[in-house]
């Protein structure tokens, strides 16, 4: 609910609200009445996530004696369900020779990126820092 100032004001743990944002792409706005920001990442983090995936991207394994892949891995979990989803469907596998390969892991590791600023913006907006 916007005060005078313009800010909203706290009204749901902000700890909540970001695991949620986290967990689920813009469920975190949504709770806090941010309903067209809350309803765009709702729709381009998991379509992004997914197209990665499909141009044959992959979700790199938790292997941290190469430091890159590991802060990947890192990177792919940002997305929250939609990584867990899809490990368990058997997706991500990637398939180096494919010419898109790398595009698809780009598009994963930036979903999950931008989810987790997504997640700390509600984060904020909870707080009534914004």
């Amino acid at each position: 609910m916007p005060s005078p100032s313009g800010r909203t004001t706290p009204a749901a743990n902000p700890y909540l609200v970001c695991a949620a944002a986290w967990a689920v792409p813009g469920a975190g706005h949504l709770w806090l009445g941010r309903y067209q920001k809350g309803l765009t990442l709702l729709v381009v983090l998991p379509l992004m996530f997914a197209v990665g995936l499909g141009i044959r991207g992959r979700i790199c394994p938790f292997q941290f004696d190469d430091l890159l892949v590991g802060l990947a891995a890192i990177a792919d979990l940002g997305i929250g369900l939609p990584y867990l989803v899809a490990r368990l469907a058997g997706a991500g596998a990637g398939e180096v020779i494919a010419i898109t390969y790398e595009y698809g892991n780009t598009y994963v590791i930036v979903a999950g990126l931008l989810n987790m600023l997504a997640a700390l913006d509600a984060f904020d907006i909870a707080m009534g820092r914004k």
